[in-house]
């Protein structure tokens, strides 16, 4: 394998043009599965929205409708929790912060589809609410979460489209914390979850590792399973969120880890669970076993250095924040790959620790260029007064 690296002017990436409406429904002619038997997406995957994604690589290993819109039901929550993740690594939310369940949220939900059986003014902490959310699906616990965070659920749904936009959710609308049925306002793609579960996952690994993929909460003296039918039967699973109403079917966002390879799935519009779960496992396994891999960089390395404007350093190290590899069809020759740093420079200084500064491009011959994030792997200060001296007289002799 060779391997080039380079560095690209900077540029702004185009946003990618929305579809105009959510269909009804769409169907596949795939060939019933049996769980065991060999497995091949094209021809025994019956969802009929469909996404694998190699996260170290940005290489889609299979997609069907990925840009589809269609009606998220629970799996809205995912993006719920991400808003609360945002809040508290701001410092604007903390998990030992305590909300009641309001006598309007009570009359409207209690007990309304999944729950963690709120009772009437109970006070929660923020820590449990998220427990509930992405563990037991909890309706009540998304609007105590929205009311305590927000003020309002209007206010908190605000939130979560201002991070769609930002993440380049091109596909999706929210119009609720938890998914149910509102005439259509709420509606997302494959792609758009997975560019979620990505966000998560490299923004913030440790909220991910605390409340996603536990397969069990007891809450209230009452004691519930994790639907998600990854969780201990698929090697390396820890999550991420199952999705159901009548008007949506089956969905199912998921995740996996090996060696520090991950695989996130989507799968949309299936008619019944056990199907769901069957056809995602064998998805997930044909994942790995379909595709090889070679590592560039190890989790947490530095790929490159960026220039800083006005701060106290110079430049600032950029880190891979999760391994990165290139992946390719299982059996054939490793490819030959160009590494491009990709940012908008210089940055301008203060600068914090762990902000999406810059991408590296990752090109193959015949293969769509992947962009993967890269992360600050140190805060930079404002100059003073020596370092905007020292900085002066770098600039002067073209350093």
């Amino acid at each position: 394998m060779r391997l080039r690296i380079a560095l690209a002017a900077p540029l702004l990436l185009a946003a990618i043009v929305a579809q105009a409406q959510v269909p009804a429904g769409l169907a596949t002619t795939a060939a019933s599965y049996r769980e065991g038997e060999p497995f091949a997406p094209d021809a025994n995957l019956a969802a009929p929205i469909a996404y694998l994604i190699d996260l170290g690589s940005g290489r889609v290993l299979f997609e069907r409708e990925s840009r589809r819109r269609f009606l998220p039901a629970s799996l809205t929550k995912i993006m719920t929790a991400y808003v609360g993740f945002e809040l508290m690594a701001a410092g604007r939310l903390q998990p030992n912060q305590r909300f009641a369940m309001s006598d309007p949220a009570f009359k409207q939900w209690r007990q309304v589809g999944s729950t963690m059986f709120l009772g009437r003014g109970q006070v929660v902490t923020v820590d449990e609410l998220l427990h509930g959310i992405m563990t037991v699906s909890a309706n009540d616990g998304c609007i105590v979460l929205a009311e305590g965070a927000s003020g309002s659920v209007p206010a908190f749904v605000a939130l979560m489209n201002v991070e769609a936009e930002r993440l380049g959710m091109s596909d999706s609308h929210f119009g609720s914390p938890n998914g149910w049925p509102d005439q259509g306002a709420t509606y997302t793609s494959a792609r758009d979850l997975a560019i979620l579960t990505r966000a998560m996952l490299t923004r913030h690994p440790a909220y991910y590792r605390r409340y996603v993929g536990h397969r069990e909460m007891t809450f209230n003296g009452i004691r519930q399973d994790n639907h998600v039918p990854l969780i201990g039967r698929v090697a390396g699973a820890d999550g991420v969120k199952t999705g159901f109403t009548n008007e949506s079917g089956y969905g199912l966002v998921g995740s996996a880890v090996r060696d520090g390879r991950r695989l996130v799935m989507v799968v949309g519009g299936y008619d019944r669970a056990w199907q769901r779960a069957r056809e995602s496992r064998a998805l997930l396994e044909w994942g790995f076993s379909a595709w090889e891999t070679r590592r560039l960089f190890a989790a947490g390395a530095t790929v490159g250095k960026a220039r800083v404007q006005d701060g106290a350093a110079r430049r600032v190290p950029l880190s891979a924040p999760l391994a990165y590899y290139i992946t390719y069809p299982a059996g054939q020759k490793t490819p030959d790959v160009t590494l491009t740093l990709r940012y908008e420079g210089p940055l301008q200084a203060p600068i914090g620790k762990s902000m999406q500064a810059a991408t590296l491009r990752v090109s193959a011959p015949g293969e769509i260029p992947q962009d993967l994030p890269l992360l600050t792997a140190q805060s930079v200060a404002p100059a003073g007064p020596v370092a905007r001296l020292r900085n002066g007289l770098f600039g002067l002799v073209g350093l």
